[in-house]
């Protein structure tokens, strides 16, 4: 039941993506584009994001436990450190180049459009980088807690 629960999920996100147009690259940099052609649609499907993921949330943890696990999994680190700020940033300027982030670039392979296959490569890529520059000893305290 858990991984029917995830495939509708996600199913359903996918297609919030879609419809609100944010797997469209174009929109998502016009959006970004102040100066030029500025698209504010973009601000009413964040704004109904937050205000859902604020109700869901609300709803969710005030159970005892969720409908599939013991317990709820909550990030427990809360400090801001060079590593998030370096990975907000790069998060950014991805964003800002392609026009996509993960979700939309996952949901837009489904168009066949090679944009967000290279996208979606070149964050792979990036991944598998910054693991393996983890596994050298130089990312700071993610290698500390792992031994």
């Amino acid at each position: 039941m858990p991984l029917l629960a995830a495939l509708v999920s996600g199913l359903l996100f996918g297609a919030g993506l879609a419809i609100s147009g944010m797997v469209n690259p174009a929109k998502v940099l016009n959006f970004l584009d102040l100066a030029g052609s500025f698209d504010a649609t973009l601000l009413f499907v964040l704004g109904g994001a937050v205000v859902t993921t604020f109700i869901g949330y609300r709803l969710v943890l005030g159970k005892d436990r969720p409908l599939f696990a013991e317990r709820f999994q909550l990030p427990t680190k809360s400090d801001i450190d060079a590593r998030l700020l370096a990975g907000a940033a790069i998060f950014g300027i991805g964003w800002g180049l392609s026009g996509f982030c993960p979700g939309p670039a996952i949901a837009a392979v489904v168009v066949l459009r090679p944009e967000p296959f290279v996208f979606l490569v070149a964050m792979a890529a990036g991944m598998l980088g910054v693991n393996w520059y983890d596994r050298q000893g130089k990312g700071g305290d993610q290698v500390a807690a792992k031994t």
